[in-house]
């Protein structure tokens, strides 16, 4: 076994450590050691099926960043690039984008664009360099000041928030402002109830100040974890996916420069990895680069998301049975994984393999041997180590708020094949009763094939590797049980993605908004209405024109009452049946917001259409099938 090679150089790889030695504290208070036998057992069958795989594999290197350089791609990410640099002139986009951030929010922007303007500084660039206080002074009047440059870590909680609210009128979003601070003392907060309305990194910074550090820890000792639930929300909830990209691009930049404010707040260091660019396969199953492998199944299945492969293993082990006893746990034997691993490679694109004679604890293997033998981890090299630093946060809502914001942060195809293997891992645990895999046994053997990493040589892991075997199959347990939540997008993120959208349409004019009128091939007289004015006077006040060009009843005004949801003007269309229109079945088809301080939002069906009016009072409605 080469050293250096996996995330844990543990020498204990053949014996279970002495109970005596482990330190149960912290994120293992719920992990006993009969579970933690089978996260060793797990790390054994790896090194060993790797050991017989004589083809040298390159170790991904990770690069030691220079100084600022973190912070400067941190920035890039953030999408707020243009603050420095060559285009730093070019930044009205950027100043549109920091005025909906919260305090915390900018408190992580500008202590990461201090550290590039230093470095800078020290280099000497000939760009021009913008000082942090003059950023922030451009959204924020003398009174409502944030920053005065002299502490940027440090968030104020004094009277004056930031002014995000411009003095406009319209609809009303709820930031980083006083009303978040009343918002907070309001909601009859449970331990368990998921605030989505208020942004994470400011939930922790007035928990922080209220309890003077008394952290709720969320269990203790017990080995079962909270049943967290969201409360509804009358504007809907949304769900990764609901978003066009355009927003979705926005999401994921607030979601960055938020988890990185949480991190900040709670005292944990956010920092995102690097992989040197490395010679990886460009053709085959094992081992290619997730995004090369889809490029390659989609010449076969058109608009596939989730590798074919991958797809097909997790089928085959669903076959035969769920109910096997110690499914997961016991691996394939190792000779006969690796010849059906070459096999594979020869005949699966050619449809002649014969999965009859593939047994289900070998397939189970060859799925764990997939997620492995990706050139990088399924949580990118990027997140690992901030997928596995949730652990160190302090209560567990603040682990599932940090969890819920990487998720976000992955790549689509990432996210996807994440997802899909969350949601295979639940149907196991489902039968646990005749498994008897439990949530902690899956967890436990899962753990060390999506955190243990070929290249991520890990000196400062090898004396803490008790606590971090047991804090990675706690973040995996999480995973597995709070999945629903995670794929969630906070309200508190759309509601700055609406603001910056309405932000950014007063500056230029709405051009999306025609491209996507041209797109829907409405005709051409209401197209030409919709230019005079928003609320043209053909739709009376309360109530909405729905559009539906792909149903056989293409239009309909719609009178909006408190109770009316999303779902019941979809039924609603579909009940006016006619013979020459194709048919869709009720879950085909959806409701879109589109336009007005949104790009696209596909709608859940308990949606209330008034409340959501309230907030998107110049939105199209459309009912569409589903983009794929």
């Amino acid at each position: 076994r080469r050293s250096g090679q996996y995330t844990m150089n543990h020498d204990h790889s053949k014996k279970i450590p002495d109970g005596a030695s482990f330190d149960r504290s912290g994120s293992q208070d719920s992990l006993d050691e009969l579970s933690m036998d089978d996260y060793w057992k797990e790390l054994e069958n790896i090194h060993e099926t790797r050991g017989n795989n004589h083809e040298e594999r390159v170790a991904l290197v990770v690069k030691e960043p220079a100084e600022g350089e973190l912070e400067e791609e941190w920035l890039k990410e953030a999408g707020l690039s243009n603050l420095f640099g060559e285009s730093s002139g070019d930044s009205l986009e950027s100043m549109v984008f920091l005025s909906t951030l919260t305090r915390t929010q900018k408190a992580a922007v500008e202590k990461r664009v201090e550290t590039v303007t230093q470095t800078m500084r020290k280099k000497n660039k000939q760009h021009q360099i913008p000082d942090v206080r003059d950023i922030f002074r451009l959204q924020n009047d003398s009174k409502g000041k944030v920053c005065d440059g002299s502490e940027p870590s440090t968030v104020r909680t004094s009277e004056n928030k930031n002014e995000t609210h411009d003095g406009t009128k319209g609809p009303k979003f709820s930031l980083g402002t006083d009303e978040q601070k009343n918002l907070l003392e309001d909601m009859p907060s449970s331990d368990t109830d998921i605030n989505l309305e208020i942004s994470f990194a400011e939930q922790a910074a007035n928990l922080k100040d209220s309890s003077a550090g008394k952290m709720y820890k969320g269990g203790g000792g017990d080995t079962l974890l909270p049943n967290f639930r969201l409360p509804k929300d009358k504007t809907g909830t949304t769900k990764i996916g609901d978003l066009a990209p355009q927003d979705m691009k926005k999401v994921c930049s607030l979601a960055l420069i938020e988890l990185t404010a949480l991190y900040d707040i709670l005292g944990t260091e956010f920092k995102q990895q690097k992989a040197v660019k490395i010679k990886t396969k460009d053709s085959g199953l094992f081992g290619v680069p997730l995004s090369l492998l889809l490029e390659q199944d989609q010449k076969r299945v058109p608009g596939v998301k989730i590798p074919l492969i991958f797809q097909k293993l997790i089928a085959q082990i669903e076959e035969t049975t769920l109910e096997t006893e110690g499914l997961l746990r016991i691996p394939g034997v190792a000779t006969r994984v690796k010849g059906l691993c070459q096999e594979l490679e020869a005949k699966f694109y050619e449809g002649t393999f014969n999965w009859e004679n593939v047994k289900q604890h070998d397939a189970a293997s060859l799925l764990k041997l997939f997620i492995r033998e990706l050139p990088q981890p399924l949580l990118t090299v990027e997140y690992l180590k901030a997928f596995q630093d949730v652990q160190n946060l302090p209560t567990r809502k603040q682990q599932l708020q940090a969890l819920n914001l990487l998720v976000i942060l992955l790549p689509e195809a990432n996210r996807d094949t994440l997802k899909v293997l969350l949601e295979f891992l639940q149907r196991v645990i489902d039968h646990r009763d005749k498994n008897k895999m439990t949530l902690k046994n899956v967890a436990m053997v899962m753990a060390p094939n999506l955190f243990t990493f070929h290249g991520f040589g890990s000196k400062t892991i090898e004396q803490s590797e008790f606590v971090m075997a047991a804090g990675t199959a706690n973040v995996m347990r999480f995973m597995i049980q709070y999945q629903k939540l995670l794929w969630t997008i906070p309200k508190f993120i759309v509601n700055q993605v609406r603001k910056q959208t309405e932000s950014q349409k007063k500056e230029k004019k709405d051009k999306a908004m025609k491209k996507l009128l041209k797109k829907m091939a409405y005709d051409r007289e209401k197209h030409e209405k919709q230019e005079k004015t928003p609320n043209d006077t053909d739709v009376p006040q309360g109530v909405i024109r729905v559009q539906a060009p792909h149903l056989s009843k293409v239009s309909m005004a719609i009178q909006l009452t408190e109770e009316l949801k999303a779902g019941d003007i979809v039924a609603r269309f579909l009940s006016q049946k006619s013979g020459n229109v194709q048919t869709f079945k009720r879950e085909e088809v959806f409701l879109y917001e589109i336009g007005g301080n949104i790009g696209e939002r596909c709608l859940d069906d308990d949606t209330y259409m008034k409340d959501l009016y309230q907030l998107n009072p110049n939105a199209e409605w459309v009912i569409k099938p589903r983009q794929s």
